[in-house]
């Protein structure tokens, strides 16, 4: 199933062969490990953590309890490489 026309607040979603434009960085484009345009994994991590809440919040709200379990697992999963991530930058 596809959003298309929905106003999801992703804001990540572009058409079929329409470029997003990036912010300029200040970094050269030979030294990014990156896609243009991406971030990093912390980033994509927070992004799915984010996004599976909300997911999850729609499937109970719909009694969609195998999309609702999974989707919590899903949060919990990603939450948890966050935590981590952060307690390793902390030491």
């Amino acid at each position: 199933m596809f959003l298309r026309g929905m106003d999801s607040g992703w804001g990540l979603v572009t058409k079929p062969g329409k470029k997003r434009a990036r912010a300029a960085s200040g970094v050269p484009e030979g030294s990014r490990h990156e896609e243009p345009g991406e971030g990093g994994a912390d980033e994509a991590v927070a992004f799915i953590a984010e996004q599976t809440a909300a997911l999850r919040k729609l499937a109970e709200r719909h009694k969609l309890h195998v999309l609702h379990y999974l989707l919590g697992m899903t949060q919990l999963e990603a939450d948890e490489h966050l935590r981590l991530r952060s307690r390793r930058k902390l030491s």
